[in-house]
């Protein structure tokens, strides 16, 4: 059967609206946005490790965190010994005061924090977890990239073998209570992405685009020629249909995203050891010394790397 002319500017409109490719600005955080865009959480870490995450007061007198010009800097303590029967290193754990869905996200990162122990992390979380879902964006610990991307959700969400993403899967079922919350990762292609060659680099890009249909995200490295130019400028629009295939790629082929995944906030925090970076076998296999713990403890100048520095974020809807 035929589309009269009408019925066909009907259908591409509604494709269009389903790939969802056509974003307008809705957020621009930079310098000292970042602290009204978000609030720090000064709690016991969840996973476990050796931090001790303070509150804006504590962070804004041992400079932490802090803003100059389009920088926003959020780092750890790297001028005192831990007692090993005190409190962790000080760091921060930053939680988005908006919360979002359908959307872009776009961060433009020159530093990441490096160093043996460190476990640097954005992403996003529902504030049911897990059954509202958990998309990491950028993780990695002890120095060891590439970068990883990662779903983490309740049963019943589960990742197609081969799918159309230059990275490489590391696991299918986002199922945390399955996998020991391992989730469903996918590590770059990219060395670039993550750790020491990242800032290396001078950084660079990561975005995000959640629908329902599909999650995706990409990476660009600042040494990059062919950035996108509506990534690499931060235009009021955007158009993911020309960002190229995405570092990860999670379809709602075997999972449905409107049902495992709610309202997310961002966070960006730092912790160190835990029950990632500081797994014994994890922590040996990246060739760092001692102990994690032992080593964060009585290290602090190693830690004088471990910082972010964000030149802007910047969200869609």
């Amino acid at each position: 059967m035929g589309f009269s002319p009408f019925q066909a500017i009907l259908l591409f409109s509604y494709v269009a609206l389903a790939l969802g490719a056509s974003y307008s600005q809705t957020d621009n955080i930079s310098g000292s946005g970042f602290l009204n865009a978000f609030t720090y959480e000064a709690i016991a870490d969840p996973t476990h490790g050796r931090v001790n995450y303070v509150g804006a007061s504590v962070a804004s007198s041992e400079n932490l965190t802090y803003a100059s010009g389009d920088h926003f800097v959020l780092r750890a303590d790297y001028k005192k010994t831990l007692s090993a029967s005190g409190a962790g290193r000080d760091s921060v754990r930053l939680r988005s005061n908006k919360q979002y869905t359908t959307a872009v996200m776009v961060f433009n990162m020159r530093h990441m924090p490096q160093g043996c122990g460190t476990w640097p992390a954005v992403w996003t979380v529902g504030g049911d977890w897990p059954n509202q879902g958990e998309v990491d964006i950028l993780e990695g610990v002890n120095d060891q990239g590439p970068n990883q991307a990662t779903l983490h959700t309740n049963s019943g969400c589960t990742m197609p073998g081969s799918r159309s993403q230059t990275g490489n899967a590391v696991g299918n079922n986002c199922d945390g209570a399955v996998t020991n919350n391992a989730g469903c990762g996918v590590k770059f292609a990219d060395a670039r992405s993550y750790g020491p060659i990242f800032n290396h680099q001078g950084g660079g890009w990561f975005a995000i685009e959640r629908t329902n249909s599909f999650i995706k995200i990409w990476f660009w490295s600042r040494a990059e020629t062919d950035i996108p130019a509506d990534v690499r400028n931060g235009e009021t629009t955007v158009n993911t249909a020309n960002w190229g295939t995405p570092g990860a790629y999670f379809p709602n082929t075997s999972c449905s995203l409107s049902s495992h995944f709610g309202p997310h906030n961002i966070i960006i925090n730092l912790t160190f050891c835990g029950d990632f970076a500081g797994q014994s076998s994890v922590y040996r296999a990246s060739g760092c010394p001692s102990t994690c713990i032992d080593f964060v403890n009585n290290n602090p100048s190693a830690f004088e790397d471990a910082y972010f520095d964000f030149q802007w974020l910047k969200i869609y809807g």
